[in-house]
């Protein structure tokens, strides 16, 4: 049993790693912003990534951190920079200041491309801080999550539901499962691999085409999609309403639009984890069916 430090332990990725960490019988002790409900097997600690003296209480003892936080979203390269790139530095300043374990870092695929997006270059360059960093460290850059508790791909689905798959210009991705994630990171956190960047995936070779993905979700929630592929044009001007209409709280932002008509987003063969280290477990089918069955359950589709 090890005690795990989870940043992020209230969103969509963490909180499915601290059931799976409950499951195998750890001890985890989660940064939240708000109070939350007591359960055993959890201390919360209230605070956030600019609280230091709550990343000293939260690092302190920790046999791994695990490093989730992070944003996704912002209205400028400013916003980007204070979650990931600040946030990160303040996180591994905690855990080397503490005496923690393993550093587990969660990234992503756009941290290979850091020009093309905001989000890419805070992403990349919050990894050349784990990196210079002394702590025992492990990256992972997770492409394309999804499963039951996602909101991210939730407009996908529910497109989707009307028979409609709107899809970036052009090229491929990969996706993994948010279980699967979950269990790399306590697979990361528990080993010893040494110092290396990880990428995951469903284990499809060559991941998905965008039309090939959209037709899953399509048969995920039942409905045969027209798969419909959007000039690069028209998806910035579908941001800039998007904004309009949901102001700081848009999904698609231009940002966005720059990583999402990257044609590249399937992982390295290479980075892949060992298949000693990590399998996944969930076939993409299996997966969107179930995330689909979730968003159902909860009124949405």
């Amino acid at each position: 049993m090890s005690l795990l430090a989870v940043t992020g332990g209230t969103g969509f990725v963490g909180s499915t790693l601290i059931e799976l960490a409950l499951e195998e019988g750890h001890r985890v002790r989660a940064l939240t912003r708000r109070p939350q409900q007591p359960r055993e097997g959890i201390e919360w600690v209230e605070g956030s990534l600019e609280t230091p003296a709550a990343l000293d209480r939260l690092a302190e003892g920790a046999d791994a951190v695990i490093h989730i936080a992070g944003v996704v979203n912002a209205p400028d390269r400013d916003g980007f920079a204070r979650g990931n790139i600040e946030g990160t530095e303040a996180m591994l300043a905690a855990a080397e200041k503490m005496g923690s374990g393993r550093f587990v870092h969660v990234s992503s695929l756009a941290a290979r491309e850091p020009k093309l997006s905001d989000y890419g270059w805070s992403k990349a360059e919050a990894e050349e801080r784990v990196a210079a960093s002394p702590l025992a460290w492990t990256m992972v850059r997770p492409p394309a999550i999804y499963g039951p508790g996602d909101m991210e791909m939730f407009e996908l689905f529910r497109l989707a539901k009307r028979g409609l798959g709107l899809l970036p210009p052009g090229g491929r991705l990969s996706v993994i499962e948010v279980s699967d994630l979950g269990r790399l990171l306590l697979a990361l956190a528990a080993a010893d691999p040494g110092r290396h960047i990880y990428e995951a995936d469903d284990g499809r070779p060559g991941g998905w085409e965008h039309k090939a993905f959209a037709h899953a979700i399509g048969a995920a929630v039942g409905r045969k999609v027209a798969a419909i592929a959007l000039p690069r044009p028209l998806m910035l001007a579908g941001a800039q309403l998007d904004r309009l209409v949901r102001g700081k709280a848009a999904k698609l932002t231009p940002d966005r639009v720059a990583y999402m008509c990257h044609e590249d987003w399937v992982i390295h063969p290479r980075r892949r984890p060992s298949p000693e280290l990590w399998q996944p477990q969930v076939p993409t089918p299996e997966g969107l069916a179930a995330t689909a069955a979730w968003y159902r359950a909860k009124g949405l589709l």
